[in-house]
């Protein structure tokens, strides 16, 4: 039905027809009707305000109209605007347009949550409601975004009832960000139930799932979670391995998280820096030094802070104070930035081998300056 209404929304010559537009003015447009979704396309790239309005100009003067656009160019500018945070044009072309399409109302609450502006979103979709459109697979994660973010839980569960009333919760998508509404709200009862009853689960929604028994406490599940997605033949991306070994950390599986690392090496993930930095902290926290360190040296072009505090951690948290001060001195050999994290690491090693002078510079290279009197 939506596929449907979605072809009759963008079929443009139909739209035309259902006009009374000049002769003259028909066949320009007809012709030119790419072309001028092309220049509203480039405005919205250029993230120029100003841009936009001077192409919905030159829109209004092609088509010699600055009332009813056709919706094919409407709905483009309503998305342009929208995106733009320039909420105030898109409602009002909105509200001019005798055809306010699905397209047109998703793009207004998408924009809306793009830009920070929740409740806004929230009641532009009671407006699409009581404007007869229903909202589609598109629209429906942006509310339940801007629920989560408002932390209105009562409000993201009636719109987990109106998308089964319209039968898009099966969507992968939408069940999806139902999940995740409901995760982020801490209703992870409710979580778990609306992942039991998903028919379709793509890695995204096993992640969230992951995450969330971590969140409940739960690492075992979180691991027989993972089991069960590679015995589905789900195919884990970095965010999968790094919620899985923080699994095995909580639960000291030292083998499954070797594992782990053989099959990152293998499916092509031993650049991923994010993963990298994982493992080197599962390592870590695992009293596995040697291969935290392995772990380090492989990857001497894609470190970055977080890699560096990872291994300084690992030091610390095996008392190898000496090691660590070390780790830090060739961090700040490399020029890498430093963090409030990687700053109150080497501190905490400081304090442990009483090394006063490497404190003091850690902390005047924090923070810029010398306290006087100090």
């Amino acid at each position: 039905m939506f596929a449907t209404q979605c072809a009759k929304t963008w079929d443009v010559p139909s739209q035309f027809n259902n006009r009374q537009w000049p002769p003259s003015t028909l066949s320009m447009a007809a012709v030119n009707l790419s072309s001028l979704a092309a220049l509203i396309q480039s405005a919205l790239s250029s993230r120029s305000h100003l841009l936009g309005r001077a192409v919905h100009a030159h829109i209004t003067k092609t088509l010699q109209t600055s009332a009813h656009l056709p919706v094919f160019l409407s709905d483009h500018l309503i998305h342009m605007y929208s995106k733009l945070d320039r909420l105030d044009s898109a409602i009002l072309l909105l509200r001019l347009s005798k055809v306010r399409s699905v397209v047109s109302w998703s793009s207004l609450v998408s924009g809306s949550v793009h830009n920070g502006h929740f409740t806004l979103a929230l009641l532009q979709l009671i407006d699409m409601l009581r404007d007869g459109v229903l909202p589609n697979d598109f629209t429906f994660p942006c509310v339940f975004k801007a629920s989560a973010s408002l932390r209105m839980p009562f409000t993201g569960k009636q719109t987990h009832g109106l998308a089964l009333r319209v039968g898009l919760l099966d969507d992968v998508f939408v069940g999806c960000s139902a999940f995740d509404m409901y995760s982020r709200s801490h209703l992870l009862d409710d979580a778990m139930k609306l992942f039991e009853e998903m028919p379709v689960r793509n890695v995204v929604t096993w992640n969230s799932y992951i995450s969330n028994a971590l969140l409940r406490g739960r690492p075992q599940d979180a691991i027989k979670a993972f089991i069960e997605f590679r015995r589905m033949n789900g195919v884990p991306d970095p965010i999968t391995f790094c919620v899985f070994l923080n699994a095995c950390e909580e639960e000291f599986r030292f083998e499954l998280g070797q594992s782990l690392h053989a099959f990152v090496v293998r499916g092509g993930f031993g650049s991923d820096i994010s993963v990298m930095n994982a493992l080197i902290d599962f390592y870590g926290k695992c009293g596995k030094l040697k291969c935290a360190e392995m772990v380090f040296d492989s990857n001497a072009h894609w470190r970055n802070d977080v890699t560096w505090c990872s291994l300084i951690s690992a030091y610390v948290q095996n008392c190898e104070e000496e090691k660590s001060c070390q780790a830090f001195l060739g961090a700040r050999k490399e020029e890498i930035p430093l963090s409030d994290f990687l700053l109150s690491s080497i501190l905490s090693a400081c304090a442990g081998l009483a090394a006063l002078e490497l404190g003091r510079y850690a902390s005047i290279s924090g923070t810029g300056y010398v306290t006087r009197g100090r």
